[in-house]
């Protein structure tokens, strides 16, 4: 019996998406998947529905390179009310704790530098850590208490742009697997007057920033589907490129491995190859030689 031939076009590329509030990462991948037309699609990096911004969605052979998009570097802002903290850490959640107490600016300023740098940060009950094969969030939902073992995170800066005895906005720039969502928790209990997340924005994921984004609006109404699509080699363009010919590359996609020559060939780390243009290979540079891991079905 033969197999139904799929009517979905061939899309490649990224489009760095500015997720509105109230729609999850995998509805919203459903929605460009569908604008596009397109056979394969998958998104670097879960924004929570009361989140909104950068939300960097790859298509076709760009699904290769979501991994070093994934752990690049991120950046939010988020606002914390005061007074309240909830079982989510949000305000989506049950508040399960309450004070009066309200901080001064100065004293939030104080505590901050234990937040910044390698830190050890306890995920949030209501997260997408898997326990025993399940989701800690369905767990939560369960009415199940699990144990979220502390896990080292990379705070770069966390910063005060505004703030008022009720609410602080905080702008955060940190490495992969920060939540922002325990830095409210964490940071309220240590004052004394709890606090939750009520707005968040995330405004870079490794190479992508708010620039770059556009809105499903634009998008889908707007006729700005070929504007917003980028290259496969946007999700690269923070790794090294080593520029091959033909011969090579043609090498390369068969998964042999090639020794780089010149002056400023590399001499070890994860590199990409790239012919015409177009993303060839990418892998890890060993002893001179490229080892490609993964290799692009495009032109070159």
């Amino acid at each position: 019996m033969s197999q139904k031939k799929s009517n979905r076009a061939v899309v490649d590329g990224w489009v760095v998406l500015d997720k509105p509030v109230g729609l999850t990462s995998t509805q919203a991948v459903t929605r460009l998947k569908r604008i596009y037309n397109a056979q394969k699609a998958g998104h670097a990096g879960t924004l929570d529905p009361l989140a909104s911004g950068i939300l960097p969605v790859a298509f076709g052979e760009a699904t290769k390179t979501v991994p070093f998009v994934q752990d690049g570097e991120k950046a939010y802002r988020f606002t914390v009310r005061w007074g309240a903290e909830s079982n989510t850490d949000d305000s989506d959640g049950e508040i399960t704790r309450t004070s009066e107490t309200r901080p001064e600016r100065a004293e939030i300023e104080r505590l901050l530098p234990q937040f910044i740098g390698d830190i050890l940060q306890t995920p949030p009950q209501f997260s997408a850590i898997k326990i025993a094969g399940e989701r800690a969030y369905d767990l939560a939902r369960e009415g199940t208490q699990v144990e979220l073992k502390p896990r080292a995170v990379t705070i770069h800066s966390l910063t005060i742009e505004a703030c008022s005895p009720e609410e602080t906005v905080f702008y955060m720039e940190c490495g992969k697997g920060a939540y922002v969502r325990a830095i409210a928790r964490d940071l309220g209990r240590l004052i004394g007057c709890f606090g939750h997340v009520t707005a968040l924005r995330r405004t870079r994921v490794g190479p992508f920033v708010e620039e770059d984004s556009f809105t499903l609006d634009e998008i889908e109404t707007q006729n700005m589907a070929a504007d917003a699509l980028l290259s496969v080699e946007a999700g690269l363009s923070e790794l090294p490129c080593v520029v091959v010919d033909r011969d090579t590359a043609a090498r390369l996609r068969r998964g042999g491995s090639v020794i780089l020559r010149g002056r400023d060939a590399p001499h070890g780390g994860v590199v990409y190859a790239a012919c015409g243009g177009a993303p060839v290979a990418f892998g890890e540079v060993v002893e001179g030689a490229l080892v490609p891991s993964r290799v692009f079905n495009l032109p070159f």
